[in-house]
């Protein structure tokens, strides 16, 4: 007689088989299963400083390399932002910075984009570039925060407020 094995076994067993993912063959491999991307990275003038995470990188234009997750998304490597900045030239250009998220603690994360383009003749906006969020198939993007908008549903005992 031979043992069966439960129909659940393998399906749960062929999901974890079908979740893996890899690293593209000929893309080259960093450091907890990570793979490298290329950014480069201008300025409206040549020569501007870049520091990426406070390590100086070179003068515009300069080739970046990051290391991040194989969907192209950055690497949570400790931090909740990966952050470059470029240092203006002349006393009338401005400081420049972009922010991106890495997941960090289950933040939400942004795609490794391939060229930035920093423009140091005018300010920077006083809030950070937003990314635009599209809920339930609107048009209109929504540029701001990410918020929950739906159906809620409470489990447990009920809640009563007492005015």
């Amino acid at each position: 007689m031979r043992p069966k094995i439960p129909a659940g076994i393998g399906l749960a067993a062929l999901g974890l088989l079908a979740g893996c993912s890899s690293i593209p063959p000929g893309a080259e491999r960093g450091p907890d299963g990570t793979m490298a991307y290329n950014v480069l990275i201008e300025a409206s003038e040549p020569g501007a400083t870049i520091k990426a995470n406070g390590e100086d990188i070179g003068k515009t234009p300069v080739t970046l390399k990051i290391f991040g997750d194989a969907d192209g998304t950055f690497h949570d490597f400790g931090s909740y932002f990966y952050i470059i900045e470029a240092f203006p030239l002349q006393t009338n250009q401005f400081y420049q910075v972009r922010q991106f998220r890495t997941g960090h603690l289950l933040t939400p994360e942004d795609y490794i984009p391939r060229h930035i383009f920093f423009d140091m003749n005018h300010p920077q906006p006083s809030y950070p570039p937003p990314a635009a969020y599209y809920y339930y198939g609107s048009p209109y993007p929504y540029w701001g925060p990410e918020f929950y908008v739906g159906p809620r549903f409470y489990f447990g005992p009920r809640y009563h407020r007492h005015w």
